[in-house]
């Protein structure tokens, strides 16, 4: 794989509060990790628009080029990860956020359809262009997730630096 920075965003309010541990998270820098992606930095904010947006321009501006957000997904008043994300895309990637889900589905877990994550392309102030994806804030579903993600990463960053299809 590459040194590209990859940052992995766990969003949870009774994770952010203490009183839930964080096993998403970790488990996505693992398997990025496997996948030879070193250069990982983790970040664990409240569910909410605003601390999703913040959190994804941070990143985006600190040089990640992959971005994975975990948890946050679902159908509750909290899960907003979504309209977080959407507010620093520039365009949706919508085959990415239906393959995860699809994965999930194939692996036993029919509430995988009500994930309503996105996948999609933000670019940062200096002009890097990085992919965004909204995992489900189960382990499982971050384990169905990044298989998704890394079996398309090497295509999708040539592509993010202009390389042909």
């Amino acid at each position: 794989m590459t040194s590209d920075r990859v940052v992995v965003i766990t969003v949870s309010d009774r994770c952010a509060r203490g009183e839930a541990e964080d096993r998403s998270g970790p488990a996505a820098v693992r398997l990025l990790q496997q996948a030879g992606l070193t250069d990982v930095a983790t970040h664990l904010v409240p569910d909410g628009v605003e601390p999703v947006r913040d959190v994804l321009r941070t990143a985006l501006g600190g040089g990640a080029r992959l971005v994975l957000t975990t948890g946050g997904t679902g159908i509750t008043p909290r899960d907003l990860t979504p309209e977080g994300t959407r507010a620093v895309l520039e365009y949706e990637v919508p085959g990415i956020a239906e393959a995860v889900r699809q994965r999930g589905i194939a692996a036993g877990v029919p509430s995988a359809a009500l994930s309503r994550g996105l996948a999609g392309v933000a670019r940062a102030a200096d002009g890097t262009r990085a992919l965004v994806v909204n995992l489900p804030g189960s382990s499982g579903g971050v384990r169905d997730g990044v298989e998704v993600v890394l079996a398309l990463w090497q295509h999708v960053r040539s592509q993010l630096d202009g390389g042909d299809h």
